[in-house]
């Protein structure tokens, strides 16, 4: 069969200072550390229907049907390794990736990938430092527009056998720091009746209040409130209590949405809001959509 040429998205993710991890841990300890690193990588692969084309060293080289796919997996990729760092044993190092990605016409052929595309893709990975995503905006610009708003611009870089320089873009996978007051400084405010928040979701009660002032949501096990939503990041909305006053807070790809009061569908993205009255909350799916991974929240004062 003669080779076959398609648009495919083409990604590399690299360990970030794999020789430091040597002389850090030893060999045999930062040659598992690497394996196991590559094999994280390789699950969120193919939950994002993506193809593992090869592994060398400390890198792995896959490819994906769509720009969004990639994306997605890459934002997974960095989000998974931030869950395994927290909970990292005290003086054990930190495992960062530099994941660079481009969508382009590639030549499948034996199991293998080749062609220009690669190469972009391999250039915008060696452009990425630890804990960054980089692509090309030709690529950005085929993504849906909820992950287009989360990328901004870096560069213009020269790829070789190109005439022009490539527009480099970084896609923004971290929460984002929100202005916080600073409530040291406030003068001492007359007593007010507390709240509490009760949000429920399968069959789970927690219960927010003075003792227990904040509570993440997200598909990973680790967060306070697991959710079952495959649109869902891994620590997608936090809600928490601040003078006395309770604040949903959006850190997600695909946004949260939240209904409450006359409002059926408040859109939030990497933006917060304060909760008002009783309602209902979904991770990445709009109520239009009838999602069936709600969660809803009942507002107490006493």
């Amino acid at each position: 069969m003669p080779p076959k040429t398609t648009n495919i998205a083409i990604m590399f993710a690299d360990i970030s200072g794999s020789t430091r991890l040597f002389e850090i841990l030893g060999d045999a300890t930062a040659r598992v550390t690497v394996s196991d690193t590559l094999e994280l990588l390789t699950k969120v692969v193919h939950i994002h229907s993506g193809t593992v084309i090869k592994t060398i060293g400390d890198e792995i080289m896959c490819t994906f049907p769509t720009a969004d796919d990639s994306a997605n997996a890459a934002n997974e990729m960095q989000e998974t390794l931030e869950d395994v760092a927290d909970m990292r044993e005290e003086g054990a190092p930190e495992i960062k990736i530099r994941v660079g990605m481009h969508y382009g016409p590639a030549l499948l052929e034996g199991g293998d990938v080749f062609g220009d595309a690669v190469n972009v893709a391999a250039r915008m990975a060696a452009q990425a430092k630890g804990g960054q995503i980089i692509t090309t905006k030709s690529t950005v610009d085929l993504l849906q527009p909820i992950m287009r708003a989360s990328t901004r611009f870096v560069d213009r870089a020269p790829i070789k056998g190109k005439k022009e320089d490539i527009e480099i873009f970084e896609i923004i996978w971290q929460e984002e720091d929100v202005t916080r007051m600073a409530t040291g400084m406030l003068k001492e405010m007359p007593k007010v009746p507390q709240v509490s928040l009760q949000v429920d979701y399968a069959g789970k009660t927690i219960t927010l209040d003075q003792n227990k002032s904040s509570l993440v949501m997200g598909r990973s096990q680790a967060c306070d409130m697991p959710i079952n939503e495959k649109l869902a990041s891994r620590q997608h909305v936090r809600i928490e209590l601040r003078r006395n006053k309770f604040f949903i807070i959006d850190q997600s790809t695909n946004g949260t949405h939240i209904a409450m009061d006359s409002i059926d569908d408040n859109f939030l993205r990497r933006e917060e809001a304060q909760i008002t009255a009783n309602g209902k909350i979904s991770l990445g799916k709009s109520f239009a959509e009838n999602p069936t991974e709600v969660v809803s929240f009942t507002l107490q004062s006493s």
